[in-house]
């Protein structure tokens, strides 16, 4: 396989692989800027699985079939992405790092340190001689080091995704888990799935944020301020829309204190004060009328339990709670 043929590469493609250790043997720079590549697409692919986690599920079109094809669909979607002309920038920054065997590389806009854990897996590729004759050893290397944390790269958003989520939330999260002896990491799951890791938190009718990361409802007895916006609610399975007015407050911190409240003093929520296990603190939410979606708990635990969260919680290098 020549270097010229990864362009046309299908993300299912079983030679795919051998081709690129193929190259490797050749000692050559085409094979040091097809491992680039190739971990680019690596890389494209976990975000993409990382998005696709964070989106709830359950709908009526979801299933065990529609996710292995939407995965499929998104391993040749990278592959496309990381083959075009200067692909999303990681590739030029893994090729300079591997021909360099440095920390930092210089880009146009200046010095970009690299994430530590993608710094070591790029350090471990790298052979003692600077050579190429590692390459698929590092895409390898490299793309283990990815699975533990997501950098912020150049051509890539700043401050959006799970990661920026996680360190917006987590001091007020702490001090919630302090009030409530609930995990930390629970609660800023759960704020991740009723506002879609921030993208869809609710906004007042200037546009500005409510900073209501639970959806509080806004019952007869709240006398603050509010914010109306339809939601979904489920009756006996069935889903409706409907028109309701929801808690709005000055600031994140304000609104992990009234969740803590609502947890602490409603005694409808007495199984979910202390509780330590994801899947009992999920279905006690659900038990206590927290939700009407009969998936709620479900949802909650996969967040809790999954990848996304733990590789944004690792990336951004907060204490375990």
């Amino acid at each position: 396989m020549a270097a010229s043929d990864f362009s046309q590469i299908n993300a299912l493609d079983p030679n795919t692989l051998g081709g690129l250790r193929r190259l490797s043997k050749e000692n050559s720079p085409e094979a040091t800027k097809e491992a680039a590549r190739q971990f680019e697409a690596l890389f494209v692919q976990q975000m993409l699985k990382s998005m696709r986690d964070a989106t709830p599920k359950g709908g009526m079109f979801d299933s065990d079939e529609t996710r292995m094809y939407q995965s499929l669909l998104d391993q040749q979607m990278a592959m496309q992405l990381s083959t075009r002309a200067g692909g999303i920038g990681l590739a030029r920054v893994i090729e300079r790092q591997l021909n360099a065997g440095k920390a930092e590389v210089t880009l146009p806009d200046g010095p970009v340190p690299l994430d530590a854990a993608i710094r070591r897996g790029f350090d471990a590729a790298v052979s003692p001689a600077g050579t190429a004759s590692g390459a698929a050893k590092s895409a390898a290397a490299a793309a283990s080091a990815a699975a533990t944390a997501v950098p912020q790269l150049p051509n890539m958003p700043a401050g959006a995704g799970p990661r920026a989520f996680v360190e917006k939330v987590w001091p007020q999260a702490v001090e919630a888990s302090r009030a409530t002896g609930i995990p930390a990491r629970f609660l800023v799951a759960q704020a991740a799935l009723e506002t879609g890791w921030g993208k869809f938190e609710l906004k007042n009718a200037d546009g500005t944020p409510s900073h209501n990361l639970f959806n509080i409802k806004a019952g007869k007895r709240w006398g603050g301020d509010t914010v109306s916006t339809a939601t979904t609610e489920y009756a006996n399975g069935a889903a409706t829309r409907e028109n309701a007015r929801f808690r709005a407050y000055g600031s994140y911190a304000d609104s992990f204190r009234d969740y803590a409240n609502l947890i602490r003093n409603n005694p409808r929520y007495a199984a979910v004060v202390g509780q330590s296990d994801a899947t009992a603190f999920a279905r006690g939410l659900q038990a206590a009328g927290y939700a009407t979606d009969p998936q709620y708990a479900d949802k909650l635990a996969r967040i809790i339990n999954g990848n996304t969260l733990r590789v944004a919680l690792a990336a951004s290098a907060t204490p375990s709670a």
